[in-house]
């Protein structure tokens, strides 16, 4: 999802900032984050087989850190995909329980945009390419430019390394440009790439903001992850045809 649309108006509606409750389990690290005021409290777990044991523990970590409760919050956050399917399940549907426990709203962030924000902020890149390992040989991928909104170039999309084609210079980030870095070693977006850079909560509450602020919240019933691939896995005549260039 793409917040660009409406959000100069948004900003200038957000002089109360609202309190956002934000969660990410799309990759192989479990974030929360409280956007309380002007703070940003955070937590952090690695280990996919750690999500549905941390995630819980860890909102109630940063409630109490800022003596708030669930109700406090305006709206709770997720970052609803491209990812692991699991891991995207997984926070959607604690999102979701947290929402109806307390009666508020529930925003979807996608995974992407929020490592593109993550990556304008540390490096002070205009142009972003966010990249995620899609595994099956695929990665997910999308463009951004900070103007100085999120301004989408290249919509979310899934496709072979090579595939991979942003508009003009960009700085690359994410776990795609590690786990092609042989297919991707002649692009000029390796020269100061981060593979470091991946979802976090942090990012996913700070587009959640100003998602809320232009009426992008939904019911936490009406929830749904971002997909990107309709098959989670391939036959083994599949991988074979694929791997030899035939289309399935």
């Amino acid at each position: 999802m793409s917040y660009s649309t409406g959000i100069a108006t948004a900003r200038g509606k957000m002089r109360v900032m609202p309190t956002i409750l934000a969660i990410d389990t799309s990759s192989e690290s479990a974030s929360v984050a409280l956007l309380h005021g002007s703070a940003v409290l955070s937590r952090l777990a690695i280990g996919p087989q750690t999500h549905s044991q941390t995630l819980l523990p860890m909102v109630q970590q940063v409630l109490q850190e800022a003596g708030l409760g669930l109700a406090d919050c305006s709206a709770i956050a997720f970052g609803a995909g491209p990812g692991s399917f699991t891991g995207v399940r997984t926070a959607c549907g604690a999102a979701q329980g947290l929402a109806f426990g307390v009666d508020r709203p529930v925003v979807a962030v996608s995974t992407l945009e929020a490592m593109a924000l993550a990556c304008h902020e540390q490096t002070g890149a205009g142009a972003v390419l966010a990249m995620l390992d899609a595994r099956m040989g695929e990665v997910y991928w999308a463009q951004y430019r900070f103007t100085p909104t999120c301004e989408i170039v290249i919509a979310p999309c899934l496709s072979a390394p090579d595939r991979v084609l942003p508009i003009g210079a960009v700085t690359a980030c994410g776990n795609g440009v590690s786990a092609y870095a042989a297919q991707f070693a002649t692009r000029l977006f390796m020269q100061d790439a981060r593979a470091d850079l991946m979802p976090h909560a942090a990012q996913i509450g700070s587009l959640a903001r100003l998602a809320l602020a232009a009426g992008l919240q939904v019911a936490a019933r009406d929830a749904q992850p971002i997909y990107l691939r309709n098959k989670i896995a391939l036959t083994t005549a599949e991988r074979l045809l694929k791997s030899q260039q035939v289309t399935v």
